[in-house]
């Protein structure tokens, strides 16, 4: 997913120029799969006790890595994932990644304890993705509205997971702990709706060409979400992972 965000980032900004950027993009795609593996390890480090409820197919529960090495991991990738994007020459290009950085570093730390900020901080960070992919070819202001739906639908997505994990998330201050789950299911219902909203500007612009009229179909399966929530969270937010990739597929086939 962090590649393919990077990718269609950039094809978005400059089309199928996209190839006079081969290097600068490959340099940046790999920075973005080492930067989520040591995000996701770090993750599974500090919810490591969590997870014995909530997820205990994953590493750390089942005894199959050392949480001193899950760490260790974590904190090695994030690193080296600022260290690769240096290779790009771009102060622009390692700067967001160092920012990213220190989100995810702040995320995992503090931020995720504070309810929705929390939410908004890896929305932020998903969003990110896309702008990289134009800083990557010179025209970060091209995706823009993309950037800003993956940080909408993205925070009702991260809602819909607490919501789903509120049951073992003792400990931790999620909004469906603080606000309740009817409350944070508007929330995030909210969110579902305004990304589609959002979809329509590159339509009244004429930003795209007419194959972008995919994007309806996604609108539909978030407003569908939007309803659903209330119902079934972990349906609910699995659905909204598809409906992001169909939004993410009307961008490319809007720019061909």
């Amino acid at each position: 997913m962090g590649i393919i965000g990077v990718v269609i980032g950039a094809f978005v900004a400059i089309g199928f120029d996209i190839s006079d950027h081969a290097t600068d993009i490959v340099i940046a795609s790999l920075s973005v799969v080492i930067f989520m593996g040591g995000g996701n390890a770090l993750n599974d480090y500090i919810d490591r006790e969590i997870d014995k409820v909530a997820h205990p197919e994953r590493p750390l529960p089942k005894g199959e890595i050392r949480p001193k090495d899950a760490l260790t991991i974590g904190i090695g990738m994030l690193l080296a994932s600022v260290v690769i994007s240096m290779a790009s020459m771009s102060i622009m290009i390692t700067g967001m990644v160092i920012l990213a950085a220190m989100f995810m570093i702040s995320y995992e730390l503090w931020l995720k304890q504070r309810g929705f900020i929390g939410n908004l901080t890896i929305a932020v960070l998903t969003g990110m993705t896309f702008l990289f992919g134009g800083i990557v070819v010179g025209y970060p202001e091209a995706n823009l509205i993309i950037a800003l739906m993956a940080v909408i639908v993205s925070i009702g997505r991260e809602i819909a997971k607490d919501i789903e994990d509120v049951d073992s998330d003792e400990g931790r201050n999620t909004l469906p702990m603080l606000v309740g789950k009817g409350n944070a299911s508007m929330i995030a219902s909210i969110m579902f709706i305004i990304g589609p909203i959002l979809s329509i500007l590159p339509i009244i612009d004429g930003t795209f060409g007419w194959l972008y009229l995919l994007v309806i179909v996604a609108d539909a399966m978030f407003i569908y979400i939007a309803f659903l929530i209330f119902h079934d969270a972990h349906r609910a937010q699995k659905i909204a992972k598809t409906a992001m990739l169909v939004a993410l597929l009307a961008f490319i086939l809007g720019v061909i």
